[in-house]
């Protein structure tokens, strides 16, 4: 009766263990995941909190993002950025514009999405709000880097943004970086007049497929489980 390898039995209860401890760590994500998914959802529907209370998380070293916060101001439409963008399929860009605050400070509001026809403030005049306002929306955190090579540089001469450097829309519209609140604020859905920019557009999505990997590891580990059995009953014969 032929004996079952002990190297092959060797090699199977090596390839067990690495499946079982991948769907173990990924059961692990799993729950990591789900609790940070409950928490921002609490943070993104708690009420708005005012700048200052803001900058004092920011300046302990808390996570701003996503919190909702109120801030007032006057926009100087002249120093506009305009960040590529798409909403409900259609192509266009995010209007970021610094709020000028009470004590001299900018905070940089993205106001929304206009059409690709709309990029210029004179096809949207009414929506050039100058009197003084305040914007509730949620907080969101400054870039420390390009998120990736894939993303194109910024184009500052065309004032067209491919991802959300802060200094440089600072410095590209003669502001200083260090009179600009270090992180931004996405406006809520509060209309606008002629309905431009479309506020609101914050994308909140945090993808789960954990339990799809760890059913996808423990099966492979249950198939190799199952293969293995086989052959050594085959072996044994």
């Amino acid at each position: 009766m032929a004996r079952y390898p002990v190297l092959t039995g060797v090699l199977v209860a090596v390839a067990l263990a690495i499946l079982l401890a991948l769907g173990t760590w990924q059961v692990e994500r799993l729950q990591w995941k789900e609790a940070l998914i409950a928490e921002l959802d609490s943070r993104i529907h708690s009420a708005p909190i005012s700048l200052a209370e803001m900058e004092a998380l920011s300046a302990r070293g808390e996570d701003v993002d996503y919190r909702p916060m109120q801030a007032t101001g006057r926009f100087d439409n002249s120093k506009e950025r305009h960040f590529l963008a798409t909403y409900d399929g259609e192509s266009g860009f995010y209007i970021y514009t610094p709020l000028t605050l009470t004590d001299g400070r900018s905070l940089f509001v993205n106001r929304g999405f206009v059409p690709y026809a709309n990029k210029e403030p004179e096809m949207r005049v009414l929506g050039q709000l100058t009197d003084t306002v305040t914007v509730t929306g949620l907080a969101r955190a400054k870039l420390a880097a390009k998120p990736s090579m894939m993303v194109p540089d910024n184009d500052i001469a065309k004032n067209v943004f491919f991802w959300k450097d802060l200094n440089a829309m600072a410095t590209s519209t003669g502001l200083d970086p260090a009179r600009v609140v270090p992180f931004f604020l996405d406006a809520d859905k509060t209309p606008n007049p002629s309905g431009l920019p479309i506020g609101g557009v914050t994308v909140v999505d945090l993808p789960n497929s954990h339990l799809q990997y760890a059913v996808t590891w423990y099966g492979l580990a249950l198939a190799l489980a199952v293969i293995s059995f086989v052959s050594w009953r085959k072996a044994r014969r």
